[in-house]
């Protein structure tokens, strides 16, 4: 994409709403702008982000054997009468009429709805285990939005909805939910705990929250150095059994984590050299609640002996949109964002340092279109702005390498390549450059360096 061509609204100075650095960062690189109270427009270099986290997201529920579907936002309250929940959820839930007065919601979760759904289509047990997800717009009421899309009205979220015959089924059903998550994070660059958690007004007694570390996160938390020496990756085969989901779980919650909700220092069974304090930020809720939603509102099947029972179900939520907000205050620097190579929003950048020199625009030109040929979606700024205001640009916008082409490089044969985590520069042929950007992409570098220099 060539930056002459693209809507990106930068901001050179703060706004002074924002309170924390994803705030900060994702209004001055253009990435988001509110429109009222914790309600955003995402745009152009915003979205991209949000599609990648959603499409990983997407991969790894359909790994795990999750089915997609696509609810209503709107949601009728007599479900929620059905499940005793209209009254007791609370005012962060917005509650309104139609046209013929009846009461009508805009849905806060989809308990009700997808149990709605599946009383009306699934009767034997021999259709389960069934879980089915959405990615789906929601809407909060909080009393107090604030920072951003880390706390905001309306957010974008992944929840899903297990449903099977009995209580083991059910575990194992959580425990894939569970793995599925630590590979969701890790491929999404960040390092997540999981935490046992109280299940609030969803319900049930078995419950995880995803915790990502983050030195502005929003709580602090607890936990046993032995994390450090797990792999979220490993023992994670496309079909894992029962035993191995299991084993999984326990591994993972078999060391001491905990918020400082819960936390209690002279209680805590990790030594003071092997316990680890730092500030944490939820990016997903994994629950088992029984069978609290499907006995009133008639979820049953018929089992092997013939006798009609309510299902067993679990609910599991990842926050897509503030996990924007989330990667941000995991990942920046004093210039700006970090973005892991997996959610940036372009592969990489290129900078033409001189764009009304003819030799320099021509040798950028076909640069970016053999970056192009080679499956890169690379951000080509293309602009008149001075040399320091697109280095600050491309710093401020996080990508994870930037290659930089001018006049006198050209003149000595070289040109400099960024890597924006390391903040590494090394000016290099061309052909080398090239080379490196294929190599940390995965893609082919061009056999002839020629072709590229023109």
């Amino acid at each position: 994409m060539r930056l002459s061509r693209y809507f990106l609204p930068l901001l050179k100075e703060t706004p002074a709403e924002a309170e924390i650095v994803s705030h900060r960062l994702m209004l001055r690189a253009g990435m988001v702008r509110q429109s009222s109270a914790g309600i955003y427009v995402w745009l152009p270099l915003g979205l991209k982000v949000l599609q990648k986290i959603e499409q990983i997201v997407r991969e790894e529920q359909n790994r795990a054997g999750a089915l997609e579907v696509l609810m209503p936002t709107v949601q009728s309250a007599e479900l929620w009468h059905e499940s005793g929940r209209y009254d007791a959820y609370g005012p962060e839930m917005l509650r309104i009429s139609d046209r013929h007065d009846r009461e009508m919601l805009y849905g806060p979760t989809n308990e009700e709805q997808i149990t709605d759904i599946f009383r009306r289509h699934v009767k034997s047990y021999k259709d389960l285990p069934l879980n089915l997800y959405q990615i789906q717009w929601k809407f909060r009421d909080e009393i107090r939005p604030r920072f951003g899309v880390m706390r905001g009205r309306e957010f974008l979220m992944k929840d899903n909805y297990s449903f099977d015959l009995d209580h083991d089924g059910a575990v194992r059903s959580y425990n894939a939910m569970f793995a599925a998550y630590l590979r969701t994070f890790s491929r999404l660059g960040l390092r997540a705990i999981p935490m046992k958690a109280d299940t609030g007004p969803i319900g049930g007694d078995l419950s995880h929250e995803f915790i990502i570390l983050a030195p502005t996160g929003e709580s602090a938390v607890f936990f046993d150095r032995g994390f450090d020496d797990l792999d979220p990756l490993a023992d994670q085969s496309d079909d894992p059994d029962a035993a191995t989901l299991h084993a999984i779980r326990e591994r993972w919650t078999s060391l001491y984590a905990a918020t400082d909700e819960v936390h209690d220092a002279a209680a805590c069974p990790v030594p003071a050299e092997r316990l680890v304090t730092g500030r944490g930020i939820e990016v997903g809720h994994i629950f088992n609640f029984g069978t609290k939603y499907s006995e009133p509102m008639g979820a049953t099947v018929q089992g092997p002996d013939g006798q009609m029972v309510p299902v067993q179900m679990g609910s599991y939520g990842i926050g897509i949109s503030r996990l924007v907000g989330a990667v941000i205050e995991a990942s920046h620097d004093d210039a700006g964002i970090v973005w892991p190579a997996s959610v940036a929003p372009f592969d990489g950048g290129l900078i033409n340092l001189r764009a009304g020199d003819e030799r320099c625009t021509g040798v950028c030109d076909d640069v970016y279109a053999k970056l192009g040929v080679l499956g890169l979606d690379v951000l080509y700024d293309d602009t008149a702005e001075r040399p320091g205001a697109k280095f600050a640009a491309m710093d401020l916008i996080g990508l994870p390498w930037s290659l930089t082409i001018g006049p006198r490089g050209l003149d000595q044969g070289v040109v400099e390549l960024k890597d924006r985590a390391s903040g590494e520069k090394a000016e290099i042929s061309l052909e080398s450059a090239l080379a490196r950007i294929a190599e940390r992409t995965g893609t082919q570098a061009p056999a002839s360096p020629e072709a590229l220099a023109g």
